[in-house]
């Protein structure tokens, strides 16, 4: 059996430092997805890169369009087989903020996009991937250079989503969506341990504050030893989704390899 990786979407940000450094470390092949531009984001994501450009694959993928999530799925269904080609490595980041500081300020549409992108999406992912994720049953799999020895599942989510450590309240939506990864990434898990046992596990992910898109807003409000280069944030969640293993299965862990509380 030999495994793939994918990393969705990889256009730019922290899922661009992911597929990079996916391809850097590991020999499997890797499905990257963006919304558009595939031809550009590929010789981006090759861009310096010694590796075999046909380890990439680019597919168009936008999570707030289930058609093009199962379009994706079933161009990867002709190419990996179910039963020999397990997806080893799946990393689901999308992410979009509206910082509501006041209830006054939450916004129906823009909370509703919030939550069908932090969270809708990502259920989509599992609901047309989980089918490439190993059994119970599976045969050993070879060529396993840098991937975690268990399939690992790991959803983009933040320590603002968990509840416990709520201190300062604010990001009404961003928050919400959050908790909700967290929540759907145990249901999952639990799925998981039924249908594949120790073979696949699911985790969520904190990657800090790291200086994409989505956080310049507030770069100038964080401590500069706070604030991460992606490349860094890849790196550091890269090795986290490897160290956790079965142990640390269902649960949320930051760069540090620190489980946020629920």
């Amino acid at each position: 059996m030999s495994p793939w990786s994918l990393v969705s979407p990889a256009s730019r940000g922290i899922g661009f430092a992911l597929a990079r450094r996916v391809l850097q470390t590991t020999n499997s092949p890797l499905v990257a997805t963006a919304r558009k531009d595939l031809d550009k984001t590929k010789q981006e994501l090759l861009d310096g890169l010694e590796v075999d450009e046909e380890r990439l694959t680019v597919l168009k993928l936008d999570v707030l369009d289930e058609t093009s999530i199962a379009d994706a799925a079933s161009a990867c269904k002709e190419r990996f087989s179910l039963a020999s080609n397990p997806l080893q490595l799946a990393f689901i980041v999308p992410g979009l903020l509206f910082p509501e500081r006041s209830p006054a300020q939450i916004n129906a549409d823009d909370a509703l996009l919030t939550f069908r992108t932090n969270t809708l999406g990502p259920m989509l992912m599992l609901k047309h991937f989980a089918q490439f994720l190993p059994k119970k049953n599976a045969s050993e799999i070879s060529d396993m250079e840098g991937l975690p020895e268990t399939s690992m599942t790991a959803i983009m989510s933040a320590r603002v989503g968990s509840i416990s450590d709520n201190r300062l309240g604010g990001w009404y939506s961003y928050r919400a969506s959050k908790a909700g990864v967290n929540q759907l990434v145990k249901t999952f898990d639990n799925h998981l341990r039924t249908v594949s046992g120790e073979r696949a596990a699911a985790v969520a992910l904190h990657p800090g504050t790291v200086k994409t898109g989505l956080s310049k807003r507030f770069w100038g409000s964080v401590r500069k030893e706070k604030l991460f280069d992606r490349d860094w944030s890849a790196k550091r969640l890269m090795d986290v989704v490897k160290s956790v293993g079965v142990d640390g299965r269902g649960k949320c862990w930051d760069f540090d390899g620190k489980e946020v509380p629920p």
